[in-house]
């Protein structure tokens, strides 16, 4: 804390430097009540600015941000600096758990690793144009003193740990050794060294310990005593370890910088298995974001669509206004680049509001072109146009004015919420100018040619299915707009959600709650006795009541909870088991749907082919160049084609349908890897499967049970404990104890279970090391099939793909030259369609291979 305080009041020092401070405020770890959860090393330092007209060295929030940091990082050395603001790095905080407008998440197991690939991270993305503040979460480097005992040298001077581990508490940190009293109120008397002699490790070191022969002993002969560094805090998301690598946007769009990190992430840094990288932050609430925005913009442009067709009845009317639209967001776009403010969800939202007053002037001149059209005194539509746009050219210019106009102080704004207000008003004031102008000119010119066309007005039956019609389009549209997922992102998902994987997991937790039976104690008797054939001395009948307890051997109770354990750890292994099967079958549904979605591209490139030459042989036939096999065959083969093609889109549904039932999530989606490519072989000399990691975890539990087995061969104890007593006057009471113990005489049928629990051991034992032939045999087989696979594909990959291109060229060109007819044609085709089909599946076989290999050998 100390140190703390001395490197904020250099802080502030620097800060208060810059003429647009107006105060500063800094605030250390976290409070009584902690709704702000913050270690010592870590601060909030508020800083007030003045008025922006009374800056001097910047022009802006992000320009004085940069110019503190290059001032904070010249004079004060060791600390990390992240420029934010209070509300939105609490609303950060709350909702995701960070501060900063990006997170880079590391998921892993080892904090050494997680460290040295967040700071790899961190040197990747440094030169990354608009991120800045990048900050790696401290989860190491907190200074320890480490005593490490010498047990040899303890036992030479007949001490035990306990004992040292008291003079070094007693001294340091403190021991009771008494209680004072101020009226109700209790303290406790603590003894320690004073502040003189525990300033420093030697300290430590020269401490003394008294031995049993009353020899001074001094704590460095008896353990080694060094400085270290461990882990500051070990911080998890959904119950796995993380480190994250914060990064604030300055300059420059978020989704830009998220796209361009992501990227070099995915490019450059090698991750060990079982590692992954999330991303989190202000930019899950972009995403969020956008995808409201998918649907709320087209819902709103669908619904001024509607109005407008109510409002004329006619869909020519309708249209035309509409028209004014993407002029308008010609330019909003325009003035966003202007002005080099990127666009975000503000922007977005603007874009609503732009379109909805943009029709205004729309409305305005197509309404007074329709009077002066029923008045019928312009004698042509052209002086009817000039007549009507002059007419109303001030009205026109009033309505775009008087809302471009009421923006403008947001566009201009430069206080609190002014990130916000300046998207959407530039945006809103852009859209209006050239919607204005654009109206002007383009909208008389397509009434013009509306009305010269003589296009008559669509009927309202004919209209309104039109208009459901166009409903329906943005429906699909709205629908198409399906997530995408990648292999990993997919497997992920299923993991999450997958009810068979969540019953054992739920199966480990029912485990976990069983391990506190191995303490069960039977129930305790009482009892109460009214004895008339016991007489007391003075004649009257005994009472008697009493208390009495069976307790087994108390190794019994440890032998019981390292067998309760050992079942947990199976059900662990049975529950990564389940996992491990999952990921495969979700990896092998994950790659058909890719190989099927290939499949289809090469068949629609056939199906193509095969109607254009369908056309141009009836055509042919038509003009009587050919005969009618041509035209038949080729109506013939495109038939095929047709059948191959919904064959596989049928396929397709079928995969898609195999992973959802794997994933189990809500909605459907699609994948994001549309390419079928070669997957990694990652072999290795040994084989690590869950299931023999499984058998293994069995055994275990078979050698506790055949202990706790064993254990039943121990006596029980029994306790009782009673008390006497008469109803004369001068009653007395009798008490006594009784001690028992419960010796097993006859146990054959417990030795029986022990024999039982070893056969059962041996039969695991055989079993696993059946499995283990049978993986062995399996990898052999597998590893043959990938020789060939790996054959067959290097042969579609260089001479079938350049026999392929070969054939292809050179049909082409012999067909055009006449120089082989329409069915040799045919002939070469299918042979290049079945060159490259054959490739997809030798990659599908050669994937599928390399997916078994990987996963037996885990």
């Amino acid at each position: 804390l100390s140190e703390t305080i001395r490197t904020v009041t250099q802080i502030e020092g620097v800060v208060k430097q810059f003429n647009e401070v107006k105060q500063v405020v800094t605030r250390i770890g976290a409070a009584e009540v902690p709704t702000d959860p913050m270690s010592m090393e870590e601060t909030d330092v508020i800083i007030t600015l003045k008025p922006p007209s009374e800056w001097l060295v910047a022009t802006s929030k992000d320009e004085l941000a940069n110019k503190i940091k290059e001032a904070l990082t010249a004079t004060v050395e060791g600390v990390d600096y992240e420029f934010t603001q209070p509300i939105e790095m609490r609303f950060n905080e709350l909702i995701t758990g960070v501060r900063a407008d990006l997170a880079i998440k590391v998921f892993g197991e080892n904090l050494d690793t997680l460290v040295v690939k967040a700071d790899h991270i961190k040197k990747l993305i440094a030169e990354v144009e608009g991120a800045s503040d990048i900050i790696v979460e401290k989860i190491d480097g907190l200074p320890q003193m480490l005593v490490k005992y010498n047990r040899d040298q303890i036992a030479r001077y007949g001490l035990t740990i306990r004992e040292v581990n008291e003079v070094i508490n007693s001294g340091f940190a403190g021991k009771v050794a008494g209680s004072i009293y101020e009226g109700e109120r209790r303290f406790d008397l603590v003894v320690r060294y004073d502040q003189a002699h525990r300033k420093d490790i030697n300290n430590i070191r020269s401490s003394f310990i008294t031995t049993a022969s009353g020899q001074h002993v001094s704590i460095n002969q008896l353990a080694e005593i060094n400085y270290t560094t461990g882990p500051a805090k070990i911080a998890r998301d959904n119950a796995k370890r993380r480190i994250v690598v914060s990064v604030n946007v300055r300059g420059r769009d978020l989704q830009s910088v998220v796209d361009d990190v992501s990227g070099i992430i995915s490019a450059q840094l090698d991750l060990p298995p079982g590692y992954h990288v999330a991303y989190g932050g202000q930019f899950e609430n972009l995403q969020s974001a956008q995808r409201r925005l998918y649907i709320a913009v087209p819902i709103a442009l669908f619904l001024i669509f509607i109005l407008l067709h109510f409002a004329f009845n006619t869909l020519r009317d309708a249209f035309l206004i509409y028209t004014a639209i993407p002029l308008s967001a010609v330019g909003g776009i325009l003035f966003l680049w202007i002005r080099d403010i990127p666009f975000s969800i503000s922007a977005g939202v603007g874009f609503i509001a732009l379109f909805g007053i943009a029709v205004l002037n729309g409305i305005v001149l197509i309404e007074h072109y329709k009077e002066l059209q029923q008045e019928g005194k312009h004698q042509s539509i052209d002086e009817l146009i000039i007549q009507g746009t002059l007419s109303r050219l001030r009205p026109v210019l009033l309505t775009a004015s008087a809302a471009a106009l009421g923006f403008l102080p947001m566009a201009i704004s430069t206080s609190a919420g002014a990130e916000v207000q300046r998207p959407l008003a530039t945006v809103v004031i852009g859209g209006l100018i050239t919607a204005t102008l654009l109206t002007l000119f383009v909208l008389p010119a397509l009434y013009r040619m509306f009305f010269k066309g003589n296009v008559a007005n669509i009927s309202k039956p004919i209209s309104m299915v039109i208009v459901i019609a166009f409903m329906l389009t943005l429906t699909n549209n709205s629908h198409a707009q399906q997530k995408t997922y990648s292999l990993e992102e997919t497997i992920q998902l299923a993991k999450k959600h997958n009810a068979g994987a969540q019953g054992a997991s739920l199966l480990v937790d029912e485990q976990k709650a069983l391990e506190k039976t191995a303490f069960e104690i039977d129930k305790t008797d009482a009892y109460y006795s009214y004895d008339e054939n016991n007489i007391a001395p003075n004649g009257e009948p005994l009472r008697v009541w009493g208390v009495q307890q069976s307790l087994v051997f108390p190794t019994v109770f440890s032998n019981r909870l390292k067998l309760n354990k050992a079942r947990t750890n199976l059900e662990q292994q049975q529950y990564s088991l389940e996992l491990y099967k999952l990921e495969e079958d979700v990896s092998r549904s994950y790659l058909k749907v890719v190989y099927f979605t290939n499949l289809l591209d090469e068949y629609r490139v056939l199906d193509s082919i095969y109607s254009e030459f369908r056309k141009a042989a009836e055509k042919k036939y038509e003009l009587g160049e050919t005969n009618a096999l041509e035209s038949l065959t080729a109506q013939s083969k495109q038939h095929q084609v047709n059948l191959k093609l919904n064959e596989t889109k049928q396929q397709i549904k079928g995969a898609y349908e195999s992973l959802y039932a794997q994933v189990q999530i809500d909605e459907a989606f699609l994948v994001a890897d549309n390419s079928l490519q070669k997957l990694p072989l990652d072999l290795i000399d040994s084989i690590n499967n869950p299931q023999l990691i499984l058998y293994n975890q069995r055994e275990k539990v078979i050698d506790q049970e055949i202990k706790w087995q064993q254990a039943g061969f121990l006596p029980d104890l029994n306790v009782e404990y009673f008390r006497g007593t008469n109803s004369a006057p001068m009653s007395e009471i009798y008490s006594g104890f009784q001690v028992g113990i419960g010796i097993p005489l006859f146990y054959s049928a417990q030795k029986a279970r022990v024999t039982q629990s070893k056969i059962r051991s041996e039969i695991i034992s055989k079993e696993r090391e059946n499995l283990n032939i049978q993986l062995t045999a399996k990898k052999k087989r597998l590893l043959t099939e990938l020789e060939s696979d790996v054959k067959s594909l290097e042969y579609y990959e260089n001479t079938g793909r350049e026999l392929a291109e070969s054939l292809m060229k050179t049909a082409d060109v012999s067909y055009q030259k006449g120089e082989i007819d329409y069915l040799q044609y045919i002939q070469i085709l299918e042979r290049v369609i079945e060159i490259r089909t054959g490739r997809i599946d030798a990659l599908l076989s050669y994937n599928l291979t390399i997916l078994s290999i990987n996963y037996l050998m885990n």
